[in-house]
Order: C-alpha cells, then sequence, then structure tokens
C-alpha cells in the first residue's frame, strides 16, 4: 500500500510540474489517504504483534 502511494505521490509531482492542477490535487489527496490507512494498519500490527509475543513469555 505504501508502494501505491508513492505512485501517487510522483504522478502527482510530475502533473503539478506540467500544469495540471486538478490532476496534482486528486493524485495528491489519493496518495495522502493511502499514506494515512498505511500508517494505521502499520501501528495496530505492531501493537498486536507486540501483546500477542508478550503474553506467550
Amino acid at each position: 500500500m505504501l508502494f501505491w502511494a508513492l505512485i501517487f505521490f510522483v504522478i502527482a509531482i510530475i502533473a503539478a510540474l506540467f500544469g495540471f492542477g486538478q490532476i496534482a490535487e486528486g493524485a495528491t489527496f489519493i496518495a495522502k489517504v493511502l499514506f494515512f490507512i498505511f500508517i494505521i494498519l502499520f501501528v495496530v500490527t505492531l501493537l498486536l504483534n507486540f501483546f500477542q509475543s508478550s503474553g506467550a513469555g
């Protein structure tokens, strides 16, 4: 998912360089949403892994 956020970020930068404001804005929004979803899933997975491993020992 982080890969797709990076892809949309690159698309936004390229679109902004060529003057396509609406496309750049849309790609930036998608990249931000995917990035925050990735961060939330990463933190949840990290916490679940921490609590699972600490209870077994």
